[in-house]
């Protein structure tokens, strides 16, 4: 089955004129993960917030097991962050009955430990509020464009579109999902895992291209579902069109497209129509989501960043650095404002 290029996803203020290289160096994207709390001081678990370059989340969490003589299981972390990057995160690592920890024997290449305590809970999988991100581009060919678009989208949002890395190299993992809905046995947990969520993010991808390319992205049609700011909570009634309206100005809420799985969509009318129309033109990726039992539920189609800065540091390059929701992509506001080259890719 042919899929649509991501690369071809379209913009929602048209392709930027100014380009860029982005990942010269690792030190170019660094990525600060924010959580919703602090150690507690005492408990079970000991936290570790780790500063890691070069490296990816996975590999890290296992050379951890080895250093604290525990099985993989028993590290934990709330977020996956790039590999090409320098990076901040947290690792939890389950030490019951051990109450000194000495984390100066902890001697992995590239990773720096910055902090150590005892919690009273497992660091769980998404258990953080967001990413702050410090972004330098070089070689940039038209600068104040860059900055210009860059306020514009700290203003409108952008779409939020699941970015390229979710679907693997030359988009195999949705290969890989439709063999694995077409009978093919993937004992990896974790890698059926990554296969099932590409199958799901194209799909909302593809629902973001619509609304964008029928002008409904930040126009609301009849059956729209729409969630709070700063929430997951959702709701599809309202009386008053001209307030709905407002709200969404001011990003106190947003519409949101299914993330597909089984049971009755919370869209109605209009917009159940075209979230049905693309589900039936990706139908083997529609009913494999069902079949393997994942539930309907809602993303927010519009990314909205804040503590948006632009810093020109000389005539060709330009430090962007903002704060973004758990679950979204850097290179989703990227794409909107610079043509970027990942350097990365290149020489990796």
């Amino acid at each position: 089955m042919a899929f649509k290029a991501h690369q071809d996803l379209p913009y929602l203020h048209g392709k930027p004129n100014a380009s860029g290289d982005l990942r010269t160096e690792n030190s170019d994207f660094k990525v600060f993960e924010m959580l919703p709390f602090m150690p507690s001081g005492d408990g079970e678990h000991v936290l570790l917030y780790i500063e890691k370059e070069g490296l990816n989340t996975g590999f890290v969490a296992k050379q951890l097991a080895k250093a604290f003589s525990v099985k993989d299981m028993q590290v934990t972390y709330a977020g996956l962050k790039d590999r090409n990057a320098v990076t901040q995160q947290w690792f939890g690592v389950h030490l019951p009955g051990k109450q000194d920890v000495d984390v100066s024997s902890i001697n992995i290449e590239g990773v720096k430990v910055l902090q150590a305590a005892r919690h009273n809970k497992k660091l769980k999988t998404g258990a953080l509020i967001g990413n702050r991100f410090e972004l330098i581009l070089r070689n940039v060919s038209n600068p104040e464009d860059l900055v210009s678009r860059f306020e514009q989208v700290a203003e409108t949002g952008v779409p939020n579109y699941f970015g390229e890395q979710r679907f693997g190299h030359s988009a195999n993992n949705l290969d890989r999902a439709l063999a694995l809905f077409a009978g093919q046995k993937v004992k990896d947990k974790k890698k059926r895992g990554l296969y099932l969520s590409a199958a799901r993010s194209y799909l909302f991808n593809q629902n973001i291209a619509q609304r964008i390319e029928q002008s409904c992205f930040t126009t609301p049609i009849l059956g729209d579902v729409f969630m709070l700011a700063g929430s997951q909570s959702i709701f599809t009634e309202f009386d008053d069109a001209t307030e709905i309206s407002s709200r969404l100005k001011s990003h106190d809420i947003d519409i949101t497209a299914s993330m597909w799985g089984a049971g009755e969509l919370k869209s109605s009318e209009e917009a159940k129509l075209l979230e049905l129309a693309i589900a039936d033109e990706q139908k083997a990726l529609s009913e494999g989501l069902a079949n393997f039992g994942l539930k309907q539920e809602r993303r927010r189609i519009r990314l909205n960043m804040s503590q948006a800065k632009s810093e020109l540091i000389d005539e060709s390059t330009v430090k962007l650095s903002f704060v973004l929701p758990a679950g979204s992509y850097a290179t989703s506001i990227l794409r909107e404002v610079i043509n970027y080259k990942d350097v990365s890719t290149l020489v990796n």
